[in-house]
């Protein structure tokens, strides 16, 4: 699947695997599982046998991966440079994605110098192991995932990682992050789980982030409060919506202009 996005902070998404495993309490009501299960109902073949129902009765990934050679070469049939976030349906640093098939999808994303591919992983220690085999152009973003105070750690992983921009993306927010560490890193996104079951979040534990963020000159992006209706739910804070972006992203198809003040 390669598409134009929904997603506020980019442009389209390229998925050249799919597939995951449950790392941590962040992928409990994972988006991409119920995408995943929607799309081999309607005949998707890439997506047919990637997740199972545990004794509850609860979808989740069941660790089928599969790598999609005839996916890699989409990103150079768009002329327009786009923001891409790579693999929203999936991890591309799972361990079952083999380092040759990784250093394939690098090698696209080398090559197309017009875009700006968004990588984001919940396991950084797979990416930093990688690193050192991987040609890391300056439109390669890399980012981690982090859910509460107890991953925190994967922010030690992706500072071994020499990406031009560094990013880490607290969603869903399941819990504070009072001393969250923002040296070397040069974007924030911050938003609520959303969903069926969807786990609240507190206005404190976001607001308390965007004023250390504010505090160390990096770019915050506020993504949604979530909930079951995340529409209504909206994503301003106060009276403002906040876009920012890590300085040189020129690049995209949005205006991402912050409205009103906080």
């Amino acid at each position: 699947m390669a598409a134009g996005s929904r997603i506020e902070w980019t442009n389209a998404t390229w998925n050249p695997t799919t597939g995951c495993t449950r790392v941590s309490p962040g992928c409990d009501n994972c988006y991409a599982v119920r995408m995943s299960r929607r799309l081999e109902l309607i005949g998707c073949d890439e997506y047919a046998g990637l997740t199972s129902c545990n004794r509850r009765g609860a979808r989740h990934f069941n660790g089928v991966i599969r790598c999609h050679d005839d996916r890699l070469d989409i990103p150079h049939s768009w002329s327009a440079p786009r923001l891409v976030f790579v693999n929203s349906m999936s991890d591309l640093f799972h361990r079952d994605v083999p380092l040759k098939f990784i250093q394939r999808v690098f090698k696209v994303m080398n090559e197309c110098r017009r875009h700006t591919f968004q990588i984001l992983t919940k396991r950084p220690e797979i990416a930093a192991e990688f690193a050192p085999y991987l040609n890391w152009t300056p439109n390669i973003w890399m980012g981690t995932s982090i859910e509460n105070v107890m991953m925190m750690h994967r922010i030690h992983d992706l500072l071994r990682i020499d990406a031009h921009i560094r990013f880490l993306s607290l969603e869903p927010l399941l819990g504070p992050l009072p001393k969250l560490p923002l040296r070397n890193i040069h974007w924030v996104i911050v938003g609520g789980e959303s969903g069926p079951g969807a786990r609240p979040m507190q206005k404190e534990w976001v607001t308390q982030i965007r004023d250390r963020c504010i505090a160390h000159s990096v770019p915050f992006f506020f993504k949604q409060w979530g909930g079951v209706n995340k529409k209504k739910a909206g994503r301003r804070i106060g009276s403002r919506i906040w876009n920012e972006m890590p300085v040189g992203s020129e690049v995209r198809e949005r205006s991402y202009a912050s409205v009103g003040s906080a």
